[in-house]
Formats: C-alpha cells, sequence, structure tokens
C-alpha cells in the first residue's frame, strides 16, 4: 500500500479519494448508512483465483473493509471478512455496547499482508462523551472457497486487546477503582510497575467494593474467563477510588520490575519468610499472564530443597553424611546424569546440594520404601497442592504421587512437578523458617479468606541443616557469583529444568536474604546461576 493520502470532504463526511493515491480517514459511527458497498461473498468471475494476494488486492479488501466499518455498516464489512458472523456481532457491538458514536480510521502503510490503522473515536454515553485513540493491524487472505481477498477476522482488528470470546462495553464499571498502596502507604500504579497490571486489575475487581471506592463509567474489554478481571481501556468518569493497601515493597517491586526486562521471558517473585507477605511480583512481558504466580513448569534442581529435607527427617541422610555422586544413576530403568557428567568421589549430602549434583538424590529414592514420599513431604510441611488464597488467582504448585522412574525424575525436579516463581519462593521461605506461611498479597482481614495451613512443620535440626546447605551454596556453590552482591544471612538453590522442545533447559534460581525469600525463572536461560540467579539477586538487594 502506498502513503501520501489524501482526504476529500463529502456532506461533512470523511470519504476515500477514488483513484487517490492511497487512503484518506474513513469516519463516522454516527448513523449515516453504507458507503461500504455489498458483497455477495462469491468471486466476480468464474474462475476462483489461487495463490497469494497481491499488493493491489490487500489495497482494495483493506479499503473496502475500513470504509465500511467506519460508515457504520456491520453487516457490509463482515461480509469482506472470512469469517461473517464473528466479525458482523463485534461490529455491532462496537457501535452498540461500546457506545462509539465517532470514528475516524487512518490505515498506514502495508507490510507484506498487514495493513496498520488508527483509530480516532469518540465514546458517548448518557451525556458523557470522551475521544479515544488506539492502533490496531488487520490481515488480508485469500478465501478458501471463493478465491477472493478478504479481511482474515480476528478480535484484535477492532481493538488490540480483544480475545476470543470477550466484548467492549461502555457503562457503570464492574467495579470501583482502587489506589493501591504498598505495605508501608506508597502508591503502585500500572504506569510505574507495568508487571502490576494484571494483578491491580484483578485487585480492583475482587475487592474495589470492600475497600470503600464508588464505581465511574469506563470503556472496557469483559474477558470471557470468569476468573480473569475486566480491562479499563477509557474511562468517562473516574468515580472515587477505594484505597487498598497490599503487602507489596515499592523498592523490591521496582527492582524485580527492572531485573526481569533483562531478559524476554522472566518471571520474579520475594515472599517474607516470617509473615508470608507477598513482597514482589514480576514478568515479563509484563503484560497479559501472570506467570509469576501462575505459571505451571518444572522447577529443576530448585526442588532439591524439599528432597534434602525429605530424605534428613527420614534420617536417610544428613549434611555432613558420606554420598556418592557417581557420573549417572539409574532407577527402574531410567537413566539420570550430572551436567557435563561430573562426579564427586568423596562428598556429602551438602557438596552434592551446593553442586547440585543429581545422581546422589536418585540414589537415595529407593532407601526411602515409598515412591510417593517427595509429594507427601511437598504437601504436609511445604503447603504444595493446599489450594492458596492470595487474593489473587495463583497456582499453589503439583507434586503429584508417582512410580518407579518418574518418582525419580521428580526428586530432581523433573517429571511431573510444576512450580512457579511464586510457590519456590514459599518453598524457599518455608526452609528459612521451618513453617510454612501461605504467601498472601492483600491481608486475610480484608474478606476472611481461608488461608492454607501446612499439617506440620520441619523439625529444628531439619531446618537448621537445609539452610546450612543453602548458605554453602550462596557460599561456594552454584549460586556463588549471583549471590556474590547480597549482603546479610544469605542462601541458594540453583537450577535447570530441561523441557521438551527446547534446545536450552530453563534457568531456575532461589534464594534468602535474612527475612527476604526470592525465586526467579527464565526461560531458555541456561544454568541457574547465570540468567535467573542475577535477577534473584537483585530483588534480595532491594528487599526491606
Amino acid at each position: 500500500m502506498r502513503s501520501g493520502a489524501k482526504v476529500a470532504i463529502v456532506g461533512g463526511v470523511f470519504a476515500v479519494v477514488v483513484g487517490g493515491v492511497g487512503y484518506g480517514a474513513y469516519n463516522v459511527l454516527d448513523g449515516l448508512g453504507g458507503g461500504g458497498g455489498g458483497t455477495d461473498g462469491k468471486p466476480t468471475s468464474a474462475e476462483v483465483r489461487t495463490g497469494p494476494v497481491t499488493e493491489a488486492e490487500i489495497d482494495e479488501a483493506s479499503k473496502e473493509f475500513l470504509k465500511a466499518w467506519a460508515s457504520g455498516d456491520p453487516d457490509t464489512a463482515s461480509q469482506l471478512t472470512n469469517n461473517a458472523a464473528e466479525a458482523e456481532a463485534a461490529l455491532t457491538g462496537y457501535r452498540e455496547s461500546a457506545h462509539v458514536t465517532e470514528a475516524v480510521i487512518t490505515p498506514g502503510p502495508a507490510v507484506g499482508s498487514k495493513v496498520p490503522y488508527t483509530v480516532r473515536a469518540t465514546v458517548s454515553f448518557e451525556g458523557r462523551s470522551k475521544p479515544w485513540s488506539y492502533s490496531s493491524e488487520l490481515s488480508v487472505v485469500r478465501g478458501l472457497t471463493t478465491g477472493r481477498p478478504l479481511v482474515d477476522w480476528s478480535p484484535t482488528v477492532i481493538h488490540p486487546d480483544l480475545t476470543d470470546g470477550a466484548s467492549l462495553r461502555t457503562g457503570e464499571a464492574a467495579a470501583p477503582s482502587i489506589e493501591a498502596l504498598d505495605h508501608s502507604g506508597k502508591e503502585l500504579t500500572k504506569e510505574k510497575y507495568p508487571s502490576l497490571g494484571p494483578i491491580l486489575d484483578a485487585l480492583r475487581e475482587k475487592y474495589g467494593e470492600k475497600a470503600g471506592g464508588t464505581a465511574g463509567i469506563e470503556t472496557r474489554i469483559e474477558s470471557a474467563d470468569a476468573g480473569s478481571p475486566d480491562k479499563t481501556l477509557l474511562t468517562l468518569t473516574k468515580g472515587r477510588p477505594g484505597e487498598l493497601r497490599t503487602t507489596l515493597d515499592a523498592g523490591a517491586q521496582a527492582a524485580a520490575e527492572a531485573a526481569v526486562k533483562k531478559y524476554s521471558q522472566a518471571s520474579v517473585v520475594a515472599v517474607q519468610p516470617s509473615t508470608g507477605a507477598i513482597r514482589a511480583v514480576a514478568n515479563n512481558p509484563a503484560t497479559g499472564f501472570n506467570a509469576a504466580m501462575q505459571g505451571k513448569q518444572a522447577p529443576g534442581s530448585t526442588l532439591k530443597i524439599v528432597t534434602a529435607a525429605m530424605l534428613i527427617e527420614k534420617g536417610l541422610a544428613s549434611s555432613g553424611q558420606k554420598i556418592e555422586c557417581p557420573p549417572t544413576a539409574t532407577y527402574y530403568g531410567r537413566t539420570f546424569k550430572n551436567l557435563d557428567g561430573f562426579s564427586i568421589p568423596a562428598g556429602t549430602l551438602t557438596t552434592s546440594f551446593a553442586r547440585s549434583c543429581n545422581t546422589a538424590f536418585i540414589k537415595l529414592i529407593d532407601d526411602t520404601k515409598d515412591d510417593a514420599a517427595l509429594a507427601k513431604e511437598a504437601r504436609e510441611v511445604f503447603g504444595i497442592g493446599l489450594d492458596w488464597q492470595t487474593g489473587v488467582v495463583s497456582f499453589d504448585g503439583s507434586v503429584p504421587e508417582e512410580t518407579q522412574g518418574e518418582a525419580a525424575a521428580q526428586y530432581i525436579g523433573q517429571g511431573t512437578v510444576q512450580m512457579n516463581a511464586l510457590n519456590m519462593a514459599s518453598i524457599t521461605a518455608t526452609a528459612r523458617t521451618g513453617t510454612f506461611r501461605q504467601p498472601v498479597i492483600v491481608s486475610q482481614e480484608l474478606d476472611g479468606r481461608p488461608i492454607a495451613t501446612a499439617s506440620r512443620s520441619l523439625p529444628p535440626y531439619v531446618s537448621q541443616q537445609l539452610t546450612d546447605m543453602m548458605r554453602q551454596t550462596a557460599s561456594w556453590g552454584t549460586g556463588k557469583a549471583a549471590m556474590a552482591s547480597v549482603g546479610g544471612d544469605k542462601g541458594a538453590k540453583t537450577g535447570s529444568a530441561e523441557v521438551d522442545g527446547q534446545t536450552t533447559s530453563n534457568s531456575w534460581f532461589t534464594g534468602f536474604s535474612n527475612d527476604l525469600a526470592a525465586a526467579a525463572v527464565v526461560q531458555s536461560g541456561g544454568h541457574g546461576g547465570d540468567a535467573a540467579g542475577p535477577v534473584v539477586a537483585a530483588v534480595l538487594r532491594a528487599g526491606p
């Protein structure tokens, strides 16, 4: 598509210049009809065209669609797409449900089959109006049966954040807005802390009324998922926000936001061991899915914290006990190895933990006499799988009861184990104090929701040995480099999780400093100390 648009004024309405060098801007959802032309959905010639759409076809198809949309003609516009039924419903809703009364759509030059455009609209509801601007794009494809160039329909054609099943609405907000504060009273906003966007939306939906606010008028995306919050796109009237104090810490949150930005896909969570208060949550990408609290992935050797606790508690090992660490180990026909095939000829459990020896842990599974022992330890002591009520939607980890080779894989955080950064930060916090305290992001006093409790704490001698081994990992083991800049009483555990289809393992790291525990995962980051380690260290340094 060529640039250099020209616009003619026809009866106060913008219209495309036929035969001009480009597009004009298309106007208006103001009750004026048509202008987009009809279509019967059939090719104009007897021969059905095949092959990629041409530049001219992209130009013409996108021009006709945008013209019909802007003219307030959803029937015509929808027939210019490859999914007329869904397109017509969405385009009709744009005017009738979102209450867009005027719109000027200005396309830009095509990039291949994609045509970007900007929308300058006016939303009007019950006597209130406000301008609304955003950008999106469409793609032109060849119809499978007609051979005609058609707009490839997707909800994002209407708005880039609109998803399947969701809808655009303007009206009184589903919940009052909130003024979110950290634990010391500092304001937390989406603009300053982008990772908190989905979390603040969820807190608003759940606690807006309890926080004492009054609802305003807004244009929003109403999610098709009952568990997902609506997303505000435009505020016509603000209402009165309610004040909501969270457990977050502004300093730790700022450090977490900066740390994850160094990687294309990364998550980190910080938890206070003495209380379970969540001090920081950050993701990159910062919008959309909250992987830090809802992700489900194998955590690699960071789970050896739980494995070591179980072995010590059962009397099968102790931190100073000599334990064999061979290059490989086999359990029920499944063979496991150490990174680069290393071995430790005369080491202790601490040595194998600090250097992340897989085989030392695998060789001890038979001694438990119970393949499901690890799953029981994770649930009964570390609170994994106990339906955490953090204040927002979260996944509380999973260590299923397995047998034979699959159970052995769990000992080193592989197989069917599923965790996220929140879960591993909590496991580290439990190891630090010996007692599971369910993580929370808002106080239980706000709504009286049930808080999960583990059935027992670690015996003091187990917790002491466990934290000592983590201290050694941070002092001279695989976590040394990452934790060098962290002060206080500190400990760590690294992990690398192999994932099917990835050439490089996911990087996991968890650690503590005084009364703060943090865990991070970096997708395809390799060794835990190389990528996730610096993320955790940055948060621990900034923590309260």
